[in-house]
């Protein structure tokens, strides 16, 4: 007799977005009140972001991830 498997949690499947990446986004959504702008689309919540980001495959994935990341930068150069 085998030993039933867990079942992965949704979070950590082979196509979940890795820890530093959801890391990373839960900061720049963090009390945002401007939206981060991806392909013509506005994400104001993590939320949001990462049902996008989960809905596209690999490159598209990050490359869209790097957008969010680059626009994160830019605007926390352009604050003070």
């Amino acid at each position: 007799m085998t030993d039933p498997q867990p079942s992965p949690q949704p979070s950590e499947g082979p196509e979940a977005l890795a820890r530093p990446q959801r890391r990373l986004l839960a900061r720049l959504f963090n009390a945002r009140s401007a939206p981060v702008l991806v392909e013509g689309r506005e994400f104001l919540t993590f939320q949001q972001a990462k049902r996008y980001l989960m809905s596209l495959e690999g490159e598209a994935r990050e490359a869209a991830y790097l957008a969010m990341k680059a626009q994160a930068d830019r605007d926390r150069s352009t604050e003070g």
